[in-house]
C-alpha cells in the first residue's frame, strides 16, 4: 500500500452551501445502508462515515488510490447527485492532511461555530458505530483515539473555547433581541432531540417559562417535556397551533418540510401585529424558506446563524494558529506511526482489528 490510500472524502459547509448539503445529508436509514454498501467495496479496507448538519465526511483506508472514487460513486449514488455535481464541493485529501483535517475537526478548529464542543461528541459516536460494526481496524483505531487525545490536549492548552458560542446561544440573544424579556414568550419545540432540546434549556436559562413540545412520536414528545416542565403537544396540531407561539424551534429530522408556507400564512393572518420567530435548526430545513418573506416573520436557518456568531469569534481566532502548531505535531508523530502499517501492514489493517490502547 502507498502512504496516500489513508484518505478523507466529503463535504462541508466550507465549500457546500445549505442547500447543496441537504441534498447530500445522510439520516440514520441512510447512513446504515450506505455503511453496508460500502463495506462490500473491494480494497476499502477501514472506514468510518461522519454526517452532521456541517459536513458528510468518509475516513477511509484504502488497498489503492482508487478506493476513494468507489465510496464516491456509492455515495454519489445513493444521493441522487452527479459525481461531476459532487466534485464542486467536494473535499479530498489523504496521508498527513486527512491526519491533521480530522484532528482539526475533532478540535473544532474546522467547524462553523469556531471552538465549539460538539462535533467532539458527534466524532465520537461516528466512530464507535463503525467500530462496532467491525468496519475499523488498526490504523484508524489508532487514528481517531489519537484524534480524540489530541482535542482535548487544544481545549485545555488554548483558549479556543474561551467565550465560545453555540447554536442554542445565538439563537437565544436573536429572541431576546426581537422580543426583549422572554418572561411572556411562548415557545414551540419542534422535534425531540438533543440539539432541540439544548435550545430550549438554552431559552428557559434566560427566563423563558412557556415551552411546549411535539414530535412524530408523541412518546418522545411527553418524556422530554416532563424533563423541561412543559407541555406536550400531539405533532398533527402544529400547523393550526403555530398561531398560538411567539418562537418556533425546528429541529426533526425528518426529510422534507415540516412548517409549510400556508401554515405559516394561515397563522399570520390571525396575530398580524405579533412577529413569529422560527429557528430552523434542521437539516434538510424543516421550514419552507418563502417564510422569511412574510411581513412580521423572522426566520434563521443554521447558516445565518453561524454567520452572527462569526462576530463573536476575534477571541477564538486568535488561538488558531497555536491550535493548529499543536495539532501538526501531533499530525506528524502519528504518521510516523501509521505509515509503515499502510505501506506493508494489510494484516493489521483489516476490518475487525482490536482497538488498540490510546
Amino acid at each position: 500500500m502507498s502512504a496516500g490510500n489513508l484518505f478523507v472524502l466529503g463535504a462541508t459547509h466550507h465549500t457546500a452551501p445549505l442547500a447543496v448539503r441537504e441534498r447530500l445529508s445522510l439520516d440514520a436509514a441512510a447512513t446504515e445502508l450506505l455503511r453496508d454498501e460500502l463495506s462490500r467495496i473491494a480494497g476499502l479496507k477501514e472506514f468510518t462515515v461522519l454526517s452532521t448538519c456541517n459536513r458528510v465526511e468518509f475516513y477511509g483506508v484504502g488497498e489503492s488510490a482508487a478506493v476513494a472514487s468507489e465510496v464516491q460513486r456509492a455515495f454519489c449514488a445513493r444521493q441522487g447527485v452527479a459525481p461531476h455535481e459532487f466534485e464542486q464541493f467536494r473535499l479530498s485529501l489523504a496521508g498527513p492532511h486527512a491526519l491533521q483535517h480530522l484532528l482539526e475537526v475533532t478540535a473544532g478548529l474546522d467547524s462553523q461555530m469556531l471552538g465549539e464542543t460538539e462535533i467532539f461528541g458527534q466524532v465520537k459516536e461516528a466512530y464507535g458505530a463503525a467500530q462496532a460494526r467491525g468496519h475499523t481496524g488498526a490504523v484508524l483505531n489508532r487514528v481517531f483515539q489519537k484524534a480524540f487525545q489530541a482535542a482535548k490536549h487544544v481545549r485545555t492548552n488554548t483558549a479556543i473555547t474561551e467565550g465560545q458560542v453555540s447554536v442554542a446561544n445565538v439563537a437565544v440573544e436573536l429572541a431576546v433581541n426581537i422580543f426583549g424579556s422572554l418572561a411572556q414568550a411562548r415557545i414551540l419545540l419542534l422535534g425531540a432531540g438533543e440539539i432541540g432540546e439544548k435550545t430550549a434549556r438554552a431559552f428557559q436559562s434566560r427566563g423563558a417559562a412557556t415551552l411546549s413540545v411535539t414530535s412524530r412520536r408523541l412518546e418522545s414528545a411527553m418524556e422530554l417535556a416532563n424533563s423541561l416542565g412543559a407541555f406536550a403537544l400531539p405533532f398533527w396540531l402544529t400547523p393550526v397551533k403555530l398561531t398560538d407561539f411567539d418562537i418556533v424551534v425546528c429541529a426533526t429530522a425528518a426529510p422534507d418540510t415540516v412548517v409549510s408556507l400556508a401554515a405559516v400564512q394561515a397563522a399570520m393572518r390571525k396575530r398580524p401585529a405579533r412577529p413569529l420567530f422560527f429557528i430552523d435548526l434542521a437539516l434538510p430545513r424543516d421550514v419552507d424558506p418563502g417564510v422569511a418573506d412574510l411581513e412580521n416573520v423572522f426566520l434563521y436557518n443554521l447558516d445565518d446563524l453561524a454567520k452572527i456568531a462569526d462576530d463573536n469569534r476575534a477571541a477564538r481566532e486568535a488561538e488558531i494558529g497555536k491550535c493548529r502548531e499543536l495539532l501538526n505535531v501531533r499530525t506528524q508523530a502519528l504518521w510516523r506511526q501509521i505509515e509503515p502499517r499502510l505501506q506493508g501492514g494489510a494484516g493489521e489493517s483489516a476490518m475487525g482489528a482490536q482497538t488498540e490502547s490510546a
